[in-house]
C-alpha cells in the first residue's frame, strides 16, 4: 500500500527589491559628477589652454603670436641640446628610482616583518620626512654635502680623501639628494606591496630544501614586484618632474626639463616654448605609464 507523502509547505523569502535602475543611476551620476567638473576645472581646462599655447609662437622679447604651429616642438626635436637636456633628465628618474629600491626595500621588508611593539612608530618615523618641506631638507643636504660639512669632514677624518669633494652644485649631489628624499614613498609603496606577502610561503619554500637566497629570488621578490613597480612609478616621475632639489643643489649647473620649463617661462618669457616642454615631458609620463600597465598584467597573469 501505497500512503501519500504531504510536506509542509515551507515559507519561501522573497529576494530584496532592486531599486530601480533610473535612480540607481541618477545616484551614480550625482556622485560622479562633482569629481568630474572638478578635474575638468583644475585638470583639463588648464591642460588644454597649456596645449594652445604650445601651438603658437614667442621670442624673447616675451611678444607671444597667436597663431596655430608647431615651431616649439620642432625647436626642442631639432636642438641637441634639448635632447641631451631629456637624455639627462631620463637618466636621472632612472638612477634615482633604482638606488631609491635597493636602500628602501630592505627597510620595508624589516617593517613588515618585525613583531616589536614599536612597528606602528618606526613605519611613522620611516615616513616621517614627508612632513618637513622639500625645500628644508634640499638646504639640508646641501649643508651635510659642502665643503665643510659633515661628509667631507668624515672623509677627510678617516683618510679617505685629503682634500674636500665636489659634492654640491653638480649631478653628484642630486643624484644623493633626490635618492633620500624619495625614500619614503618608495617605502610607502612598498609596504602596500607587501599585503601579499606571507612567512609561511617563505617556511614552506625553506621545508622543501631552498636556501635563503632561493627563498628570496623566488618567493620573496616576485610577490613583492607590485609594490617595487608602484614604488618605482611614483618615484621616477616624481624625480623627473621635481625643480627645487636639482636648482638648489645643483646651483643652476644641473640641467634638466623642469629646470628649463621654469628659465623659458620666467627668464626668457617664451612662454609657447616652455609649453611645448611641458606638453612633451607629459609625453614622457604617458610612455612610463604604458610600461608600467604591461609590466603589472604580465606579473599579475603569472
Amino acid at each position: 500500500m501505497t500512503t501519500a507523502l504531504h510536506e509542509r509547505p515551507t515559507k519561501t523569502i522573497p529576494p530584496p527589491a532592486e531599486p530601480p535602475r533610473r535612480k540607481l543611476r541618477g545616484t551614480v551620476l550625482a556622485l560622479t559628477v562633482p569629481g568630474l567638473l572638478g578635474m575638468l576645472v583644475s585638470f583639463v581646462l588648464p591642460l588644454v589652454y597649456l596645449l594652445r599655447m604650445s601651438l603658437k609662437t614667442g621670442d624673447s622679447s616675451g611678444m607671444i603670436e597667436d597663431t596655430v604651429s608647431f615651431h616649439s616642438y620642432a625647436q626642442f626635436l631639432t636642438d641637441g641640446y634639448y635632447w641631451k637636456m631629456a637624455w639627462d633628465t631620463l637618466l636621472l628618474g632612472l638612477v634615482v628610482t633604482f638606488f631609491a629600491i635597493l636602500v628602501s626595500y630592505p627597510i620595508a621588508l624589516f617593517l613588515v616583518r618585525t613583531e616589536s611593539r614599536f612597528k606602528g612608530v618606526l613605519i611613522a618615523l620611516a615616513i616621517a620626512p614627508l612632513l618637513t618641506s622639500s625645500v628644508v631638507r634640499t638646504y639640508g643636504w646641501i649643508v651635510l654635502l659642502g665643503n665643510q660639512g659633515v661628509v667631507n669632514k668624515t672623509l677627510q677624518a678617516t683618510g679617505l680623501t685629503d682634500h674636500p669633494l665636489a659634492l654640491v652644485n653638480n649631478k653628484v649631489g642630486v643624484y644623493i639628494s633626490l635618492v633620500e628624499i624619495m625614500m619614503p614613498y618608495m617605502i610607502l609603496a612598498l609596504l602596500a606591496g607587501f599585503g601579499r606577502f606571507s612567512t609561511d610561503l617563505e617556511h614552506a619554500a625553506a621545508s622543501l630544501g631552498a636556501n635563503r637566497w632561493k627563498v628570496f629570488w623566488r618567493v620573496v621578490w616576485p610577490l613583492s614586484m607590485p609594490g617595487v613597480l608602484t614604488g618605482a612609478l611614483l618615484v621616477f616621475v616624481l624625480t623627473i618632474s621635481s625643480f627645487i632639489t636639482p636648482r638648489l643643489v645643483g646651483g643652476g649647473r644641473v640641467f634638466l626639463l623642469a629646470t628649463e620649463i621654469y628659465d623659458q617661462a620666467t627668464a626668457t618669457l617664451n612662454w609657447p616654448f616652455a609649453a611645448a616642454i611641458s606638453f612633451i615631458l607629459l609625453a614622457l609620463f604617458g610612455f612610463v605609464i604604458v610600461i608600467y600597465q604591461r609590466a603589472l598584467r604580465r606579473i599579475e597573469s603569472q
